[in-house]
Order: structure tokens, then sequence, then C-alpha cells
């Protein structure tokens, strides 16, 4: 396969429009959202759903710009492990199955952009050929 620079540009956009409209469908519904991360016994679920709001809408427009791309990514994939294991721990149920292991599997995309960072078309590629 030929060298494509938009590659990596194209997985961050598609990593990251899963976590921007999963954080516009909480700022959507704030209670239930709260009340969801209550249910699990997380405390202090304001708390949660602020951290929730920055990392999934931050972090997502964060990862399609390309900015600190690894950084950025890294705690996403954090998060994203965290939110496996806390909300879809149940594995005897085949739907919390599934979102388990596509947790799991976008956990395993951030680290990717971790290891091989934003690529040629992101800011952190820009910050460098200024540099």
């Amino acid at each position: 396969m030929t060298d494509n620079k938009y590659l990596p540009t194209i997985g961050r956009l598609l990593l990251a429009v899963l976590f921007i409209l999963s954080g516009i469908g909480k700022l959507a519904a704030p209670a239930a959202t709260q009340g969801y991360i209550a249910s699990v016994g997380l405390p202090l679920p304001l708390l949660s759903y602020l951290l929730a709001i920055v990392v999934e809408v931050g972090g997502g427009l964060l990862l399609i710009l390309g900015y600190h791309a690894r950084i950025v990514s890294l705690v996403m994939a954090v998060f994203t492990l965290a939110t496996a294991v806390v909300f879809h721990s149940n594995l005897a149920d085949q739907n919390q199955m599934i979102h388990f292991l596509k947790n799991i599997a976008i956990t395993g995309g951030l680290l990717q952009v971790v290891a091989f960072g934003g690529g040629a078309v992101s800011l952190d590629a820009r910050r460098l050929r200024a540099a």
C-alpha cells in the first residue's frame, strides 16, 4: 500500500465522531446521564458527568484537529477502558458484552494514535514543521 498521509486523519475523525456525538447526547440529557452514572455506584455524578463531557467533546475536537494527539488519545483511551469496566461489565448480557468489546476496540484505535501520533495532516505535524 502506498503511503497515504490522509489515513491517520480519517482514523482520528472516525474515532472522534463517536465521542463528540456521545458527548452531545449527554449535554442534551444531563439529568438522565447523571442518574445513570449514580446507578452504577460512581461517586459525585455531577463531577463524573462534567468529566465525561470534557473528555468526549473536548477530546474529540482536539483529536480531529490533531492537537497534542498522543496525550489526548491516551486520556481518551484510559477513559474508554474505564467506561468499559464500569458501565459494561455484565458480560453475561450479550448487549453489554458487545458494548464492552466495542470500547476495547476503540481503546485499541486510540492507542494506535498514542503510538504513531496524529499523522501528517494535524496541528502537531504543522507545529513540528514550523519548529
